[in-house]
């Protein structure tokens, strides 16, 4: 099972960087750019064929990556469909098309999940647990609408936010009695996950069936706590919140996948809805080497409306490349060490 575990990581691995390079040839196939190369994978090719179009499709051996050359993309080209020499809006689009690619297929997948569940939560409080601390200020029947300073429309929402800031005493707004009040000081159980603490949700809420509007309700919200969530992640990463050792690359991703394989099928495409918009996201950081990187170069050579050196662009992602693969090594060695722990 573990090999089938593995083999399926690698599938959705593979999926997400097909899905990630074709946006960028997508786009660069719409605006007449000249690709030599479309590559899924990275290091020595297993296998390759030559388009009528002239691309050469590759596989190759190293399922980390992927790439679309397009001619003039990191040199000077005379060709007249070099990427070099398309507008600066055109090029932007292109870089752009891969992440939100990912994007878009999180939250296909993401509606697709929700539209298959036959109820939803709402906010509504309609049981404590045995040994809750909340209820010492909230109520049966009280309705939630926000946590701290973020508004919630779904109990997934709800869970998510009292996870992230109830390990200490929040502010929760209800609407209790037709009359919306704050309570402070609201006190949830914690726990602790590799020394950092989390808030736990201490009481069950209403259920609502499965209606088209509410399938709407949920996809949208689900989708945006998701996206929230990942960024919230960052921040908490930067801030110190979270440590290195709660960053995982290829190795710990496939972990985490073969957890939620032998979990439920659920889980695992939600896994793959946040793998997606994780990837997506991260892309779209302004960090050379990234999509996002060069996204910002272009930005620049708009409102300048002049080109930027490309001897000096190359430099700025060379050194990107090199500390964004360094930071992989780092993280690959650090999963490596926590599988023999």
């Amino acid at each position: 099972m573990i090999v089938l575990y593995i083999l399926i990581a690698i599938f959705i691995f593979g999926f997400m960087i097909f899905i990630h390079e074709l946006g960028h040839f997508i786009f660069a196939k719409k605006f007449k750019v000249a690709i030599s190369e479309f590559s899924i994978g990275m290091g020595p090719k297993i296998f390759s064929k030559k388009g009528k179009d002239g691309v050469d499709y590759s596989l190759r051996l190293f399922p980390i990556g992927g790439f679309v050359a397009m001619i003039g993309e990191s040199e000077d080209s005379d060709d007249p469909n070099a990427f070099n020499k398309k507008p600066a809006w055109q090029r932007f689009i292109i870089t752009a098309a891969g992440a939100i690619m990912n994007l878009l297929v999180g939250i296909i997948v993401m509606i697709i999940l929700t539209s298959t569940m036959s109820r939803y939560g709402t906010t509504k409080i309609g049981q404590f647990s045995e040994n809750a601390t909340s209820n010492q200020h909230l109520m049966l029947e009280d309705e939630i609408v926000k946590v701290e300073n973020t508004r919630v429309h779904t109990s997934s929402e709800l869970s998510y936010e009292i996870m992230r800031k109830g390990y200490e005493p929040i502010s929760i707004t209800v609407i209790r009695n037709g009359n919306q009040i704050t309570i402070d000081n609201v006190v949830f159980p914690k726990t602790s996950s590799e020394g950092v603490a989390f808030g736990s949700m201490d009481f069950f809420v209403y259920g609502e069936e499965r209606t088209f509007f509410t399938v709407i309700k949920n996809s949208y919200y689900s989708c945006k706590s998701t996206i929230k969530m990942i960024w919230d992640s960052l921040y908490d990463l930067l801030s110190g919140r979270y440590g290195v050792e709660q960053v995982s690359g290829p190795i710990g991703v496939t972990g985490a996948i073969t957890q939620a394989a032998k979990t439920s099928t659920y889980s695992l495409f939600y896994l793959v809805v946040v793998i997606s918009m994780n990837l997506g996201i991260f892309n779209l950081l302004p960090i050379p080497a990234l999509d996002g990187g060069s996204l910002l170069l272009l930005l620049f050579e708009m409102i300048i409306r002049k080109p930027i050196p490309q001897r000096i662009e190359y430099v700025i992602k060379t050194v990107g490349f090199i500390a964004l693969m360094m930071l992989v090594v780092f993280v690959s060695l650090k999963d490596i060490i926590f599988l023999f722990k």
